[in-house]
């Protein structure tokens, strides 16, 4: 299949080869790379855009029963839904190791939404490289929402917010001390706290706990791209599915108010911006992975270990080296 024909069946909304572009984009071949190229350049032309939620938390917290319920309403309303849930990697062979796909059997099955596990390959964060393009496809091929789950919760995960519009944080019920276990840099990029689980003997306990999230969000510095009241913290049952039209009434809210003020294009801008900083910086690193280059730098890192070169200068050598070749 020409990437024409691939970008014509994506832009019809074939799920199949939407599933085929994305595993072209995760691919590490240098033909591969330079097919991705053509292809985005030629769904550009497209102008679709989605909703892109990213969606974080600590392991365990509900995520997958949360993306599936919520999910299942979006496609309820008659939405189309794309959700991109990036695997811990296996060390072994690099692949998916927890198959978020099996976890959400309803939503598999719905022809309104297509799931993607994507291993995160030991990328910062637990978001694959290629998460950025493969949200582009879905968007290219008509889905409406799409949802990027990441691994577990910290600073590095605030990578998710440089490709998605709103964030999420999915919390669990916990006493006001569990505050003290979430990373204020993570907290600061939150747009919506969701305390999941809200239902049987843990309501009341999440209810409190909403609360204390409620208070410590006020104490955090006023951001321009909120309107009052945000960012907010809410309580959801993923199982019983409770709060999750509010949570969606209340992510309409915020994503209408930003485009309305200009946000919404200044934060896409800024991330294009970031996402071809990041592609510099990995391309220059790639260069380093070359037969010549890694003879190179093994023949200096001997120098430097007998003491003949300093690190500095044999630094300073290889650079010369890479900017020659």
């Amino acid at each position: 299949m020409t990437t024409a024909e691939l970008a014509d069946r994506i832009l019809k909304g074939d799920r199949r080869a939407l599933a085929r572009a994305i595993t072209l984009v995760e691919s590490t071949r240098a033909d591969h790379r330079a097919q991705t190229a053509q292809l985005l350049e030629a769904l550009s032309g497209a102008g679709r855009q989605a909703l892109r939620i990213g969606l974080s938390g600590t392991p365990g917290v509900g995520k997958s029963t949360f993306i599936e319920s919520f999910g299942m309403m979006l496609i309820g309303q008659g939405l189309r839904v794309a959700v991109l849930a990036v695997d811990p990697s296996s060390a072994r062979s690099g692949g998916s190791i927890l198959g978020d796909k099996t976890r959400m059997e309803r939503l598999s099955r719905e022809p309104n939404a297509f799931i993607r596990p994507s291993p995160s390959q030991s990328h910062l964060g637990g978001v694959a490289r290629r998460s950025r393009e493969a949200i582009a496809l879905c968007e290219a091929a008509g889905f409406d929402v799409v949802l990027i789950e990441t691994v577990g919760v910290g600073q590095s995960e605030t990578v998710v917010s440089e490709m998605s519009d709103l964030f999420l944080l999915l919390l669990a019920p916990a006493g006001g001390d569990e505050l003290q276990g979430v990373k204020r840099g993570i907290m600061e990029m939150a747009d919506m706290i969701l305390v999941n689980k809200a239902d049987g003997d843990l309501k009341t306990t999440a209810t409190r706990t909403c609360a204390d999230y409620a208070g410590a969000l006020r104490l955090l510095r006023k951001r321009p791209q909120d309107p009052e009241g945000f960012p907010k913290a809410m309580t959801v049952s993923a199982v019983e599915e409770h709060g999750l039209d509010q949570a969606w009434a209340e992510m309409r809210a915020l994503a209408d108010w930003r485009k309305q003020n200009g946000h919404w294009d200044a934060n896409r801008a800024e991330q294009a911006r970031y996402w071809f900083d990041q592609e510099v910086r990995h391309a220059l690193l790639a260069k380093l992975e070359t037969p010549q280059a890694r003879s190179e730098m093994d023949r200096l890192g001997a120098e430097v270990g007998s003491g003949r070169l300093s690190p500095s200068v044999a630094a300073e050598r290889m650079l010369r080296t890479l900017a020659s070749g």
